[in-house]
C-alpha cells in the first residue's frame, strides 16, 4: 500500500500530532511538497502533503485562512503539515478551524522534524511500495510461466485470475470462449463475444475497455474488463479478457502482460522460433530507446552476449511500398546469398544476419513496417556489411538516376558509435542521416560524415526555399522598381561581416549610401539588422536562393 497520513503519523522518528481531519488520515500520499507561497495551487497536482512555516501567510486572519484551505482541498491537497516554532509557537487558531470546518487533515511538525525528514519518509514509502509491486509481479510472472508448462492456457488463466482478483478468458480466432477461470465466468464471457470481434478487426497489438454492471450479488459482472489481442500477425488469432473490480495495480498490470506474452507463446506454436525471437528483439530495442537499459538486459539476459554493453551503431533503412524495381538493384549488386521475394529490407535483413552469424556477433534486426531498424556491434562485420550493400547498391544505379518522393530504392541512416545509455540519440541520429540520405539522393549516409560537410547542401529544400524566398520578397520587389539595389547590397555587407567600407568597395559606393540602404533594409523588413539571428537567416536566405 502507498503511504498514508496515518502512516506519517505513525511513523516514530517523525513525532507528528494531528490537529484536524482526524477522519480523513486513510488517504494515500502521493508527495510531500513545500511551499510558502500564499497560493501554491498552481504547482499542485493533487495527493500532495503540504509542508509550510506560514512565512508569507496572515496565519492568524480567520478569512484568510479560510480561503487558502478551501483552494488547497479543491485541488487535491490531502493534509498540511505546519512547522511549529519557527514562524508561529502553535498553529494559529485561525488555521486549525479552517481545516476543521473543510475536512483537511493538519498535522503539527515539531521544530526538531525537519521537512526533509518528512519528504524522506513519504519517498522511502512510495519506493518500498513500487518494489513491492515490481517484487510481486515478477513472482507473478514466474507463477503465471510455471502454471502455463505445467497446466497450459487452463492452468495460467487459473493463475492470472487469482492474480488479479477477477476472473479471465481466453477466446479463439472466431471470438468463441475456449477456456475461463474461475468457472462463473464463462456467462460473462460469452457476452463479450461481439466486443472480442470488434477487437479482431483492428492491427495487433489492440487492447479496450469493457464497462461492466458489477454489484455484490452477482461478482461475475465485474465492473471493469480489459480484451486484449493476441498474436503476431497483423490480424489477430486469439483475444484475452480480464476482469476487474478496478483498474489493475503495478503488480496486477505485470500480471496481465505476463499472460499476454504467454498466451502468445502458447496458442502460436505453429509460429516459428525466428518470429519469437523477434518479439524480443522488439521489446529489447524499445526499452533501449526509452532509456532503460538495465530492463533490456534483464529481458535479454544472455541472449546477445556483449551486444548491449557497447559500443554499437543504430541503423535505420527505409523503402517505399513499391518493390520491383528495388529488387531488380539488389540483383544487379550482386548475390546476396538469399531470396527476400523483393524486398529490399528483407535482403538488407538477411544480409546483416548472415555476416552476423559468419563472425560470431549478435544483432537485432527489428522490421518497423516500411522500416527496418539494426543495432549491431560496432566496427563488426554486420555494420561494414550494411555499408557494402548500400554502397553497391549506389554504385549499381544509373549515374542519371536520383531518390525522389516515389522511388522504391532502399535508403539507409547510420548512427555514430553509441552506448546503452544514448540509444536513443543514436536512433534520432540514425534518422538524421536517413532524412538527409533521401534529400541529397544517397543510399546510404553515415551521421559521423555529416558534420565534415557544409550545410548549404541542406538548404536545396522546396519549404527552406519558400521560407527564403518569403523573407527576400519585400526587398526584391523594392530592387524590381529601380530605386536601388538593396539585395546585391545586403548580400556584399553580410559577405564582409559588417565591414562598411569593405562591402561598399565590393559595390563601388560610398560607404554613407550603403549605410542608408541597409537602414532602408531595416525598414522594409522590420528587423534589426544588429540581430546576429537576423543576419543568419538572411544569409541562408540568400544562399538558398543563390543561382546554381
Amino acid at each position: 500500500m502507498p503511504p498514508t497520513l496515518a502512516s506519517l503519523v505513525h511513523h516514530s522518528a517523525l513525532k507528528l500530532t494531528v490537529r484536524a481531519g482526524e477522519g480523513r488520515l486513510d488517504v494515500p500520499v502521493r508527495w510531500a511538497h513545500v511551499s510558502e507561497l500564499a497560493d501554491p495551487v498552481p504547482y499542485m497536482e493533487g495527493g500532495e502533503l503540504l509542508l509550510i512555516t506560514a512565512l508569507k501567510l496572515d496565519a492568524e486572519d480567520p478569512e484568510v485562512m479560510r480561503r487558502y484551505v478551501k483552494r488547497l482541498a479543491g485541488a487535491g491537497v490531502v493534509g498540511l503539515g505546519f512547522a511549529v516554532g519557527v514562524n508561529y509557537d502553535d498553529i494559529p487558531p485561525a488555521l486549525v478551524e479552517a481545516a476543521r470546518e473543510e475536512g483537511l487533515p493538519l498535522l503539527e511538525v515539531p521544530r526538531r522534524t525537519p521537512f526533509l525528514a518528512i519528504s524522506k519518509a513519504v519517498s522511502a514509502a512510495i519506493a518500498a511500495d513500487q518494489y513491492r509491486a515490481v517484487t510481486a509481479g515478477f513472482a507473478a510472472q514466474r507463477e503465471l510461466t510455471r502454471r502455463a508448462l505445467t497446466d497450459g492456457p487452463e492452468g495460467l488463466l487459473a493463475a492470472l485470475a487469482a492474480q488479479v482478483d477477477g476472473w479471465a478468458a481466453l477466446y479463439d480466432a472466431s471470438g468463441a470462449v475456449v477456456a475461463t477461470a474461475p468457472e462463473w465466468a464463462g456467462r460473462r464471457a460469452a457476452r463479450l463475444t461481439a466486443d472480442v470481434q470488434r477487437l479482431r478487426e483492428r492491427p495487433a497489438p489492440a487492447s479496450s475497455v469493457v464497462g461492466g454492471t458489477g454489484n455484490s450479488e452477482h461478482p461475475e459482472n465485474a465492473d471493469r474488463v480489459e480484451l486484449h489481442s493476441l498474436g503476431t500477425s497483423r490480424r489477430p488469432r486469439s483475444a484475452l479478457a480480464v476482469g476487474t473490480a478496478a483498474a489493475p495495480g503495478t503488480a496486477e498490470r505485470y500480471a496481465v502482460h505476463s499472460a499476454i506474452a504467454l498466451l502468445t507463446l502458447t496458442t502460436e506454436r505453429s509460429r516459428s522460433l525466428h518470429e519469437a525471437g523477434l518479439r524480443i528483439d522488439a521489446a529489447v530495442l524499445r526499452m533501449l530507446l526509452a532509456g532503460e537499459p538495465d530492463h533490456a538486459r534483464t529481458v535479454a539476459g544472455s541472449l546477445y552476449g556483449g551486444l548491449l554493453d557497447a559500443p554499437f551503431r543504430i541503423v535505420v533503412a527505409e523503402s517505399a511500398a513499391a518493390r520491383s524495381r528495388a529488387a531488380g538493384t539488389a540483383q544487379a549488386a550482386g548475390d546476396t546469398g538469399g531470396d527476400s521475394g523483393g524486398d529490399p529490407l528483407g535482403t538488407l535483413t538477411e544480409i546483416v544476419e548472415s555476416a552476423a552469424a559468419r563472425s560470431g556477433e549478435a544483432v537485432l534486426a527489428v522490421p518497423e513496417g516500411e522500416r527496418l531498424v539494426v543495432l549491431a556491434t560496432d566496427g563488426g562485420a554486420a555494420v561494414a556489411a550494411c555499408v557494402e550493400y548500400a554502397s553497391a547498391l549506389e554504385a549499381a544505379r544509373p549515374a542519371s538516376e536520383s531518390l525522389s518522393g516515389d522511388d522504391e530504392s532502399l535508403v539507409v541512416g547510420l548512427s555514430a558509435p553509441s552506448g546503452p545509455i544514448a540509444a536513443s540519440a543514436a536512433y534520432k541520429q540514425a534518422e538524421q542521416a536517413l532524412s538527409v540520405a533521401r534529400r541529397r539522393g544517397r543510399v546510404c549516409v553515415e551521421h559521423e560524415h555529416l558534420a565534415a560537410g557544409s550545410v548549404l547542401p541542406l538548404l536545396a529544400d522546396d519549404a527552406v526555399r519558400a521560407f527564403a524566398d518569403g523573407l527576400l520578397r519585400a526587398l526584391r520587389d523594392h530592387d524590381a522598381t529601380g530605386r536601388g539595389d538593396l539585395v546585391a547590397s545586403l548580400r556584399a555587407w553580410l559577405s564582409r561581416h559588417g565591414q562598411w567600407d569593405a562591402a561598399a568597395a565590393d559595390l563601388g559606393v560610398h560607404r554613407h549610401t550603403l549605410r542608408y540602404r541597409m537602414r532602408r533594409v531595416e525598414e522594409i523588413l522590420g528587423r534589426s539588422l544588429d540581430d546576429p539571428d537576423v543576419r543568419m537567416e538572411l544569409w541562408l536566405a540568400l544562399k538558398a536562393t543563390a543561382p546554381d
